[in-house]
This record gives C-alpha cells, structure tokens and sequence, in this order.
C-alpha cells in the first residue's frame, strides 16, 4: 500500500517524465545523423558517382553530421534537458531542411537523380525529426 507521503511524486525511472518523448526524438536525431555523417566519411569514393555529389562535399558533410550528432547526444544526456539548446537543435534541423530543398531546386550540387533523391529524404526526415522535438519540447 502507497503510503500518503508518496502520492504526487514522480517516479526517478524515466517512465513517468515529460522529457520522453523530446529524449526519443533526440537520441533517434543522434542515430541518423551520425549514421549518415559517418556513411558519407565512410563512403564518399563510392557515393560520389552515385549521388553526383563531389567527395569534398560529403566529406565535409560528414564531419559537420558526426561532430552535430555528438553534441546532440550530449544535449539529450543532461538530467535536465536545456530548452534552449533544444531550441538550437530544431532551428539547426529546420535549416538543414529548407538547405536541402534549396540545394536540389537551384542544382548547386549538380547531383544525380538518385542524389536529388536522396538530398529531399534527407531534408524531409530532418524536418519529421524537427517536428516530434518541437512536440517534445511543447511537452515539457
């Protein structure tokens, strides 16, 4: 039986917090990211006559991705999530998005196909990313 004393009181599991859905979407911004950051370190010999996207390019891609990667998952550890630094991560995430459309409208990577393709996929996961943060952070 709960005694009077503990009801009210939130649970120190993560269960119970009003961060878990921001956390989530977060920790999954982390997992893409630095998927794709260290895909394009990786792969970009073999990617660049795919995607028509030049090696310096990705490689500088992937540096931004994997060091952006590594700061979100150090923005998503911290016991109290920082609003701001949320607010950073979904204004970040909104821009790489319209950079995405923009680059693929105006041709500046004079990409292929599948690399426009993959560019606006790309950009459309960052802004559902994006959007489940801001829900997040609405929430908490």
């Amino acid at each position: 039986m709960m005694s009077s004393q503990n009801v009210g009181t939130v649970p120190s599991t993560g269960a119970a917090r009003s961060d878990g859905l921001l956390r989530l979407a977060l920790v999954a911004d982390v997992v893409l990211t630095g998927a794709n950051g260290i895909g394009y370190l990786a792969l970009a010999t073999v990617l660049d006559s795919f995607l028509g996207v030049p090696q310096s390019v990705q490689y500088a891609v992937g540096v931004f991705l994997t060091v952006y990667a590594l700061w979100v998952l150090v923005v998503s550890r911290q016991e109290r999530i920082s609003r701001g630094a949320v607010a950073v991560v979904i204004g970040l995430n909104v821009a790489w998005a319209v950079a995405s459309v923009v680059t693929v409208l105006e041709d500046a990577l004079t990409a292929t196909g599948a690399g426009n393709g993959w560019i606006v996929f790309q950009g459309l996961t960052v802004a559902a990313m994006g959007a489940v943060q801001y829900v997040g952070l609405r929430r908490m």
